[in-house]
């Protein structure tokens, strides 16, 4: 009977332990993610955060034309087979439309990508030539030339390895770049997404907001130079 309540005792304790572990844990992971775009307020003029549901930060602010621009981050899990990926989303919205279509590329497309804007258009378009897997598709009112002029500026943009997506429309222009890849034993062993970064570094923040602001230009510039880091 002795051994039987020391039993229980130490079941209790240990329950106790694990639980408590796992709050100190949470809690260390939210506040973890809450730091991820301090990078990011340097680089844009009046800067604010707030964070979503799942902790993660939402950085908005303005480029120095005076559009403003939205930082997120999206951690995919998804798919089993991969490691997982810390997407940076970068949005930059117009003071007022300025075609009238909207269009997009997804690199590597699996099915799974929820994030993904260019799962939800219409119509299927022939992506331009690259030496990875491209899924390009509209909502049906890109002339041939238009499709043209964005196919070859896709060409450069998708050169860099990093962008996942890209979408162009009337009112905002988006682009999704890595901004990390998860540990491979933390995943592997646990099954969990643990990132090897304090912070999304400035570089990378500044290299997708040049990309937005490259792809958000080609319609009324449709012979700008090759994409480019930010100044």
């Amino acid at each position: 009977m002795m051994t039987y309540y020391l039993f229980s005792i130490f079941a209790l304790l240990s329950g106790a332990w694990f639980i408590r572990a796992a709050i100190a844990g949470h809690r260390s992971a939210m506040l973890y993610r809450r730091r991820l775009l301090d990078e990011a307020y340097g680089l844009l003029n009046e800067p604010g955060i707030t964070l979503a549901p799942d902790q993660f930060p939402i950085v908005t602010g303005r480029i120095t034309d005076g559009r403003q621009v939205r930082i997120e981050l999206i951690a995919d899990t998804m798919v089993t087979r991969r490691l997982p990926q810390l997407w940076l989303k970068v949005t930059l919205l117009e003071r007022e439309a300025r075609i009238h279509l909207a269009l997009g590329a997804l690199a590597r497309p699996t099915g799974s990508e929820y994030y993904s804007l260019v799962h939800g258009f219409p119509e299927w378009m022939e992506p331009p030539e690259t030496g990875i897997s491209l899924l390009m598709r509209g909502d049906g009112r890109a002339t041939a030339e238009q499709s043209v002029v964005v196919g070859k500026h896709f060409q450069r943009l998708f050169a860099d390895p990093k962008v996942k997506e890209a979408v162009i429309a009337s009112t905002a222009t988006r682009v999704i770049y890595q901004a990390s890849q998860g540990g491979r034993a933390a995943h592997m062993l646990l099954r969990q997404a643990q990132f090897p970064l304090d912070t999304v570094p400035a570089g990378a923040i500044e290299q997708a907001i040049a990309l937005v602001i490259s792809l958000s230009a080609v319609l009324t510039a449709p012979d700008q130079l090759p994409v480019s880091k930010a100044a």
